[in-house]
């Protein structure tokens, strides 16, 4: 398992498109994507969970990542959050 903090610079945080841009990086790998934010953690492959952790402008969260796959889905995973994850 390897995890990383990050802080979502989005003008709407992670909501709409770049919360299903993040979702749909997210399914590209095998390896289970856990995201923390305050006192949720949800599952990062789901639209909905992701979606009800009410990620805001400039919230950290810790991403855990855990499975065969976990180094590149955790590098392609940032890069999304660094490039804006398509906003």
């Amino acid at each position: 398992m390897i995890s990383q903090t990050v802080v979502i610079k989005n003008a709407s945080g992670l909501h709409a498109r770049p919360a299903v841009n993040f979702v749909s990086t997210a399914k590209q790998f095998k390896s289970n994507v856990r995201v923390h934010s305050g006192t949720h953690t949800v599952n990062g492959k789901s639209i909905v969970a992701v979606l009800s952790a009410g990620i805001t402008p400039n919230s950290e969260i810790r991403l855990e990542i855990d499975g065969e796959d976990e180094a590149a889905a955790m590098q392609t995973i940032l890069e999304a959050i660094e490039s804006g994850l398509g906003e």
